[in-house]
């Protein structure tokens, strides 16, 4: 890297148009943080859902229940391992604005069937014990300094005061799961409420055999078609998808939306580097003059280029990390508001790209300067 000095030299010729360049392409990158944040929050649920399971909701809505009776069935099926249920609870903590999810669910059938979540022993069978007790996520425990022991209050939209005492906090074992749910026992909300009492949301079923979990979800379907709660069921991944597109396909507009940015950011780099070229034609004859090959000055071109691009993106994305490490912004919108790996390694790929791009055609034209023609031209 012994032209480095060289190159940045070069950069700091036009301070001011190295310095709006820079921010151009620092601004496109932090969106791109964003959004791969967003999309990874709307996206979550499917990319963690277990392979081997099935949601069962009501065929009308998912917001009508179906009843607790339908447990029993279900655990009579032929290819059913096991069965459980929650249901909305839709409390509010303190203010309408601290959203979080919180779900009424028969405690131990619903850990036994995500192993993913993790806490101590002692704390599974404090919460399993304890009728008004809740567990709830690492995240949200952070997001209100909670611990073991406080007594959460809650409201309902029905007016009831609940008061829970936090007997668990779990993590997750899967990448991307959520850490931001309370959950709470269906038989202390089954005894309080009088309104859907004895009805659950939805079911979720796990499958013996995950190949034929096709087969299952119709001949679920099947056993309680023409009954008061037909029913639609299908795997958790395609239930939660579907849930995320209720608001249009997020990856698409994802995708349309860092397409434009990093375009027009593309021509942006790209004229500034065309524009640097030109006026250092004389410059670049006088390094060939003095031995320079044309694959060197054609190197040297994409170096600048590629420089400019590299800081201002690497900044971009570090400084992206930290707003994502800070958590949801939206007070429980996006219970998974994160940056992964993959989205490291898409933006570092990005980056490299746009520098290349920027680059081509003038290191092209820089190479292919004829000496005389160059010292010829006004600097």
């Amino acid at each position: 890297m012994k032209f480095l000095p060289l190159v940045w030299s070069n950069l700091k010729r036009r301070k001011v148009r190295t310095v709006f360049t820079s921010l151009s392409v620092f601004v496109a990158f932090v969106l791109f943080g964003l959004l791969m944040a967003i999309r990874s929050a709307f996206s979550y649920g499917a990319e963690v859902a277990g392979a081997d399971r099935l949601m069962m909701f009501h065929k009308v809505s998912f917001s009508q229940p179906l009843p607790l009776a339908y447990k029993t069935e279900i655990s009579a099926m032929p290819g059913v391992a096991a069965v459980t249920h929650a249901t909305w609870f839709g409390g509010v903590y303190q203010d309408p604005k601290n959203r979080f999810v919180q779900l009424a669910v028969d405690g131990e059938s619903f850990l036994d069937m995500h192993p993913d979540y993790l806490l101590p022993h002692e704390q599974r069978n404090g919460w399993l014990t304890n009728r008004t007790g809740c567990l709830v996520g690492r995240d949200l425990a952070k997001r209100f300094a909670w611990k073991l022991g406080d007594r959460i209050p809650l409201r309902r939209p029905d007016g009831s005061a609940w008061a829970l005492t936090l007997d668990g906090i779990y993590d997750s074992s899967k990448d991307g799961a959520s850490a931001n749910q309370m959950y709470i026992h269906y038989a202390y909300l089954n005894e309080r409420q009088s309104r859907n009492r004895d009805h659950v949301g939805w079911y979720l079923v796990q499958v013996a055999d995950p190949a034929r979990a096709a087969e299952l979800s119709e001949a679920l379907d099947t056993r309680f078609a023409n009954s008061a709660y037909e029913t639609k069921t299908a795997t958790e991944k395609a239930f939660l998808q579907a849930w995320a597109h209720q608001i249009g396909d997020i990856g698409s507009i994802m995708i349309a939306v860092l397409g434009t940015v990093l375009f027009t950011i593309l021509l942006v780099a790209g004229n500034t580097m065309a524009q640097a070229i030109r006026e250092r034609t004389n410059e670049l004859a006088v390094l060939k003059t003095l031995g320079f090959t044309d694959s060197r000055v054609l190197g040297l071109v994409l170096l600048e280029s590629m420089l400019l691009a590299v800081v201002s993106g690497a900044l971009a994305l570090a400084f992206t990390w930290l707003i994502v490490q800070r958590g949801d912004p939206t007070g429980g919108l996006l219970p998974s508001f994160s940056l992964g790996t993959s989205d490291f390694a898409l933006g570092g790929g990005l980056v490299l790209a746009l520098g290349l791009a920027a680059g081509a055609l003038p290191a092209w034209q820089a190479a292919r300067l004829q000496i005389a023609d160059a010292l010829r031209r006004e600097g």
